[in-house]
């Protein structure tokens, strides 16, 4: 047996029988393992973090940009929501703090009339007070210490030592001795000290005692909050010297920015509606008080105050506002602007990002854009948004770069659409052929098909008005499909001998309409392809209208408001 062991090749042999058997008793716990390497490998997927200015950093773990150093973000993902929506990006509370994101609403005038304008609060100017020495003295000691401080008539600020004011005392106290027979002389001295701002108790005290006081204290003569202090125990100040600013913060302004097209809208005495971001969900009220009549020459925007009473003290000078006047003037033509820190710009047609409003989940839709010229630190827009809808102007880049990573529509990575480039003169010539579509669309809601019919005749004139010479290859083949298209179907209502039937050659005409619209928009500030699923047997229509509020032409009153908003077309 002992020469058995020692031969080297069983030896050999037993060592490989004894790894194979260690290595089947290992391999589950192995298997096991390396699937857990594996989970956990997927969950560190799961939350990427990359750089808001090279998007194509992807770590597992957050930490600095390698290229630019920048803090890495975390990106979200659409997926816990099942959003589908290429356009939309989904985010986590926790992503939107780490990118600083924040929104404002759009400013400009809506359909309503509504002008939409951004400021911020001011303390009311006409409420600043200074409270000054009125006589040379030492600061001995300060009661009021800190700036921001609330104080009230009558409360003592601090405690002070003067050589002029020990005099004056003595001169009262000599004059009170000989009141009865020098009157004036103790008149004279007690309205010395009454000029120095010693109350009546003050005055008082020093009579009755008979003795000098060699601190006087320095009494608040106006209530509100401390905005400066300009003194420190041991300063000697001189008569005249402002020892504390103090602002009355119970009345305060709103101040806002309207550029000069928005001018003509606004009134003294016009309602104003605003937010501040610090006060979530509470909606305040005030009314334009003045307008400023100088245009600033940098923004070309002019100055709006309105004041509103602080009674709860819960507003804050500095406070941005986002605010909504209701002019008496309807259907402005005022241009919308934006903060140039909310374009991703590139070029005329450029991206914003929009937070989508009553979603669950934070949620913001990337928005192509027509800039207009630059006025100081904010872009004029041409065409893509409409006055109060809200905007992201800080942290627009983090969303970017998260939905680009998310497989998301991007500004590197657009949506294609329909849409063709023609001229603002030849949309001018086919939003006159909606506007008289609209008419022919209302009377059949009214259910009157002899004006529906009637109207046709303006439909078929601002189509033959249409000037081809205004448009050119693609865009010239499709006018001349959808010119026929139109003609068609407004020959098909003119032959109707009945609402019901012109009704089905009207959603001819809608879809033909509703082609015009998506190839080269309007000249409109906003319409909405609206769509009735009950429509001709549940076969469902659709149709253009140039109101937010449904009226259904297919059922006119017997079911007026059956319908939803399917999309909305912008200007242009």
């Amino acid at each position: 047996m002992k020469k058995l062991l020692e031969n080297k090749w069983i030896k050999i042999a037993g060592l490989i029988l004894l790894g194979v058997a260690l290595g089947w008793l290992v391999k589950p716990s192995g298997e096991t393992s390396q699937e857990a390497g594996h989970d956990h490998l997927g969950t560190l997927t799961d939350q990427l973090w990359t750089c808001s200015m090279h998007p194509q950093i992807k770590l597992n773990e957050p930490g600095d940009c390698p290229i630019c150093g920048m803090d890495l973000i975390p990106v979200a993902s659409n997926s816990s929501s099942g959003n589908s929506n290429p356009i939309a990006f989904e985010m986590t509370p926790e992503a939107i703090a780490m990118a600083n994101v924040s929104t404002t609403i759009v400013g400009g005038t809506d359909a309503k009339g509504d002008l939409f304008l951004t400021g911020k609060i001011q303390a009311d100017e006409r409420e600043n007070a200074a409270i000054t020495a009125k006589f040379p003295a030492r600061i001995e000691k300060l009661y009021v210490t800190f700036t921001g401080e609330q104080v009230r008539v009558g409360q003592r600020l601090a405690s002070i030592y003067s050589p002029e004011l020990l005099t004056a005392q003595r001169e009262l106290i000599e004059a009170v001795k000989t009141k009865a027979s020098f009157p004036e002389l103790y008149q004279a001295a007690k309205e010395k000290l009454k000029l120095w701002k010693l109350n009546e108790a003050q005055i008082s005290e020093i009579e009755k005692s008979g003795q000098v006081k060699d601190k006087i204290d320095i009494l608040a003569e106006f209530s509100g909050v401390v905005t400066q202090r300009n003194i420190a125990v041991g300063d000697y100040v001189s008569t005249g010297q402002v020892l504390f600013n103090v602002v009355d913060l119970s009345r305060l302004w709103v101040l806002m920015d309207a550029y000069e097209s928005d001018l003509p809208f606004i009134k003294v005495g016009n309602e104003v509606n605003f937010n501040v971001a610090g006060i979530p969900g509470e909606n305040f009220k005030a009314k334009v008080t003045y307008i400023d009549p100088m245009i600033d020459p940098n923004t070309r925007a002019a100055s709006i105050r309105a004041e509103v009473l602080n009674r709860q003290s819960n507003l804050k000078p500095e406070m941005f506002v986002t605010a909504r006047i209701q002019s008496t003037q309807k259907g402005s033509q005022a241009k919308l602007s934006i903060p140039r820190t909310a374009v991703l710009w590139s070029g005329k047609r450029s991206v914003v990002y929009l937070k989508v409003p009553n979603s669950e989940i934070p949620t913001y839709e990337m928005r192509e854009i027509t800039l207009g010229s630059r006025v100081g630190d904010n872009y004029q827009i041409e065409s893509g948004l409409q006055a109060g809808e809200e905007i992201v102007t800080n942290g627009v880049f983090a969303i970017d770069a998260a939905a680009q990573l998310s497989g998301n529509f991007s500004m590197m990575n657009r949506p294609e659409t329909r849409s063709l480039e023609v001229s603002s003169a030849f949309r001018d010539q086919i939003t006159q052929i909606a506007d008289a579509y609209f008419r022919v669309k209302n009377g059949l809601v009214s259910d009157q098909l002899n004006q529906s019919q009637k109207d046709l005749t303006e439909v078929k004139k601002a189509v033959s008005q249409v000037d081809m010479k205004l448009v050119e290859g693609k865009a010239h083949d499709s006018w001349m499909k959808v010119q026929a298209q139109l003609n068609a179907a407004v020959g098909t209502m003119e032959k109707a001998s009945s609402i019901d039937e012109a009704r089905k050659g009207f959603s001819n005409l809608s879809e033909a309409v509703l082609e015009m619209t998506e190839l080269f928009g309007l000249n409109k500030e906003a319409v909405y392809k609206d769509y009735c699923p009950m429509a001709f047997g549940n076969q469902g229509a659709f149709w253009l209208s140039e109101r937010k509020d449904i009226t259904n032409p297919y059922f006119g009153a017997s079911m007026l408001t059956c319908g939803e908003i399917k999309q909305t077309y912008l200007k242009g």
